[in-house]
């Protein structure tokens, strides 16, 4: 950098990087204009304009003023100081106070040439005030998540928005009834709630996390996958908070002893609503809620964009349109395994079919199809409803899960008089799924003769369009899964890079790792043998199906994800 001479009217960092041939002259000046007629800091300016990261303006700032450089992302929210500041002040100056030793306070600020800042902050604490630099967006983030206020602070902020949501009829009606008394009618917990509910749906979350520890309160998002902290509320609003909640999804707000399931809808529009489950748990602290997001538009979209392979595609569609069958999907909590089963469903969903699905609880509703809850303390199990289903004269039959022999063995009966049945199960992968039914008691022959396909399944996480070439070792390559074949240096892999689309994480959203096995003659004769998994495994190895890992390793020569990530979700 070289240092070049710069006019009387610039000032600060402006200043600086104009000093240093970071901007021109003409550059800085209009920056520091616009920066201050729009009301914003000269660095929100900044990175709006996208000329420089916030790490790269934080580097600069630290070296030009010489000051220690901050990572916020170490610190950790129990230790800053609570009420050495006053609240106002530290946002009004986008500063935190992270530490304070005797009379000594460390303060965070991404604009360390803000002298007033730092003087109206020694004046009102009385202490002598270090500097340390952090970037702005992280600065922000913190800011929005841990800052200190008060509950009528941060409530008379919410008061201010107007977020035009609402709830369905009926649970608004629920709601005014048992209002009063459980004295829980205010307005801005009420709209506290559906702000972070609609930021979860903007955000693509698919749960939401409130809870309650003995000096905070957290709510916490599940974006692709991972549990991201969103805000910090006061920990005096966590029973209305809670008591809200309880009330929209039909719940007994008296009752906190013991866990309750419950449902609720959040109307957007006159065209679009959002169906939430609702699952608490009383903890030491408190109860913890969770909200999971079902989203029936992703039934919706498409098998082809699921992320199956061609084959593996024309494999699974030529399985769903045979008459009678079984066709089971398999993996851990959060695979998808839903979205897969209704995407098959919504393509065989024809005015021409009866369609009945029995679920627990039923996460997406689609118009045409018998979709039934299971109520265990009514009597109606998953296998009570297969049988009424027999007597329904159905066509497709979807179980929400396979857990036991009874429903297992109704299933396959099913699947053999004439019935397309699809089905899950909690297996590992697809050889597996075939002896977990063995193990479950039904007789080999009946699982030969009724199964047509089993497809387990991972989410991964996707990288965003910020991703980035990366080199890896061949010996990490071979280490993975790759064959020396696949070392021809034919495709790049890649990285999560960072940008403001993704959260700096480098992922947005999920991608499928499949593993699509078809029983054929070899692999039945294998299941009437009492054949392993692990022989099992072999033999669709040898007829071409690809494992987990393979699969996964797929998706990271077409630049999908990263090897990082398809190492973590499949685990072989």
């Amino acid at each position: 950098m070289v240092a070049v001479s710069v006019g009387a009217n610039l000032t600060g960092l402006c200043r600086a990087m104009v000093t240093q041939g970071l901007l021109s002259q003409e550059e800085g000046e209009n920056l520091q204009a616009q920066s201050r007629s729009s009301g914003e800091t000269f660095i929100a300016h900044l990175l709006r304009s996208r000329r420089f990261r916030a790490d790269q303006i934080a580097a600069f700032a630290s070296v030009t003023f010489g000051l220690p450089l901050f990572n916020l992302d170490a610190l950790d929210p129990t230790v800053v100081p609570k009420g050495v500041a006053d609240p106002k002040l530290m946002a009004k100056h986008r500063a935190l106070a992270v530490a304070q030793r005797g009379n000594k306070l460390f303060v965070a600020i991404s604009d360390p040439s803000n002298v007033k800042a730092l003087d109206d902050i020694k004046f009102q604490t009385t202490l002598a005030v270090e500097a340390l630099v952090v970037e702005d967006d992280k600065l922000g983030r913190w800011l929005e998540s841990h800052g200190e206020a008060t509950e009528e602070s941060i409530l008379k902020t919410i008061e201010t928005e107007d977020l035009n949501l609402e709830f369905t009829d009926e649970e608004t009606q629920n709601a005014s009834d048992t209002a009063a008394a459980a004295d829980i009618d205010d307005a801005p917990v009420v709209k506290y709630l559906q702000k972070m509910m609609l930021d979860a749906i903007n955000s693509g979350a698919s749960d939401i996390h409130f809870e309650p520890y003995e000096k905070n309160y957290r709510i916490r998002y599940r974006m692709d996958g991972v549990l991201y902290e969103v805000a910090q509320p006061p920990l005096a609003i966590k029973d209305k908070i809670a008591s809200r909640i309880k009330v929209i999804s039909k719940l007994d707000i008296s009752e906190k002893r013991v866990p309750q399931d419950g449902r609720m809808k959040l109307v957007l529009s006159r065209n679009k609503a959002v169906d939430f489950r609702v699952s608490t748990l009383p903890t030491l602290y408190g109860e913890k809620i969770v909200m999971r997001i079902l989203d029936s538009n992703a039934a919706t979209m498409g098998i082809e964009k699921l992320g199956y392979e061609p084959d593996q595609l024309k494999l699974l569609l030529d399985a769903i349109q045979r008459p009678y069958g079984m066709v089971l999907v398999t993996g851990p909590t959060g695979s998808g395994k839903t979205v897969s089963l209704y995407s098959c469903l919504n393509i065989l969903n024809q005015p021409g079919v009866n369609i009945s699905t029995v679920e627990d609880p039923v996460e997406i509703q689609l118009p045409g199809i018998n979709q039934v809850n299971v109520n265990d303390k009514a009597g109606l199990d998953f296998a009570s409803a297969m049988k009424a289903f027999l007597r329904q004269d159905p066509d497709i039959i979807m179980v929400g899960e396979i857990r036991d022999h009874e429903t297992g063995d109704i299933a396959i009966k099913a699947a053999q008089t004439g019935h397309m049945v699809l089905s899950t199960l909690h297996t590992n992968d697809a050889p597996a799924t075939l002896t977990r039914l063995v193990n479950m008691g039904i007789p080999s022959y009946n699982v030969a003769a009724s199964v047509l396909l089993i497809t387990a399944q991972r989410l991964g996480r996707r990288l965003c369009n910020c991703k980035k070439p990366v080199d890896i070792p061949p010996e990490a390559l071979l280490n993975a899964g790759f064959s020396e074949a696949d070392l021809d240096g034919s495709w790049q892999a890649y990285g999560p890079g960072g940008c403001d689309t993704c959260k700096q994480t480098g992922y947005k959203g999920r991608v499928g790792i499949y593993q699509v096995m078809p029983i054929t003659e070899e692999i039945n004769r294998l299941i009437l043998k009492n054949g392993t998994a692990i022989e099992i495994a072999e033999q669709a190895r040898r007829e071409g199906v690809l494992n987990l890992r393979e699969a996964g390793l797929l998706k990271v020569k077409q630049g999908l994800t990263s090897l990082e990530e398809v190492l973590a979700v499949t685990n072989e």
